[in-house]
């Protein structure tokens, strides 16, 4: 090491007077020799950014050490990466990196099932695209459009809408109230239970006639979804229309089924 960047180095014990000329000599110093300790130099000479920066979320419910140890690591990639020949200062290109880390790690807390990094940004990027291709296209989109879109296969993209549904789930021990309700109910006392209709399903008539006096769609939706037990998503794919429309269909279908089968 030159002089001049040995004498750099050693200033390192108090960071309070280091310069922005100081910092350039330390990462070309790192580029060159990859030396671990150097960059925890320049680790340590920024730990004021990730401060800061880790401030902005400190109200969300995680302590501060937590967002300062992952803003850390935010920093950590951002040194790795950085090229000081590109003429950005370091807290410019710094800051994005970090902040990024902070948001990811929002993200994972955030699910209430673990759920693989790499399908929560796809099931992100998924309901984005929705949103601009039914402004785009004037109707909703297709798993494909979608899946093209974002530029993942449709299982992949499937998958990652589907559990989308991890986000955020509802305890069975929640309390439902309705208008005039004294006690509310919890969710659990509406599930789960035998629908006593289905024990006399004889006295209906003839099911498959109800059936075949169905639109043609709503006919394909209701043998996909109660004979062959797939998804609405796998429907959706299958009929080539977004899970939004297999969802209204197959309630307008039930209902006129009900309307039937009760005459």
């Amino acid at each position: 090491m030159r002089d001049s960047d040995s004498a750099r180095t050693k200033k390192l014990g108090g960071t309070a007077n280091w310069t922005e000329t100081d910092t350039e000599a330390l990462f070309q110093r790192y580029i060159e020799t990859k030396d671990r300790k150097i960059r925890d130099h320049l680790v340590a000479i920024h730990q004021n950014l990730v401060r800061f920066l880790a401030g902005k979320f400190a109200n969300r419910g995680e302590p501060i050490d937590d967002l300062i140890q992952v803003g850390s690591i935010g920093l950590i990639n951002a040194i790795d990466r950085f090229d000081p020949e590109r003429g950005t200062k370091f807290s410019t290109y710094a800051t994005p990196t970090i902040v990024g880390e902070i948001r990811r790690y929002f993200r994972d807390k955030a699910w209430s099932l673990k759920v693989p990094r790499r399908l929560q940004e796809l099931n992100l990027a998924a309901n984005k695209a929705a949103d601009e291709l039914s402004q785009r296209l004037g109707h909703p989109p297709t798993i494909q459009e979608i899946a093209a879109e974002v530029g993942a296969s449709e299982e992949e993209t499937l998958e990652a809408i589907e559990l989308g549904n991890a986000y955020d789930t509802v305890s069975l021990d929640s309390k439902l109230s309705h208008e005039g309700e004294s006690a509310p109910l919890t969710l659990a006392e509406f599930i789960g239970e035998v629908d006593e209709s289905l024990q006399s399903i004889e006295t209906y008539g003839d099911l498959n006639q109800a059936i075949e006096s169905l639109e043609p769609r709503e006919k394909a939706i209701i043998y996909y979804r109660f004979f062959q037990d797939m998804s609405q998503t796998e429907v959706a794919r299958r009929l080539n229309i977004s899970q939004m429309h297999v969802s209204r269909l197959q309630q307008r279908a039930v209902r006129r089924l009900k309307e039937i089968l009760s005459n």
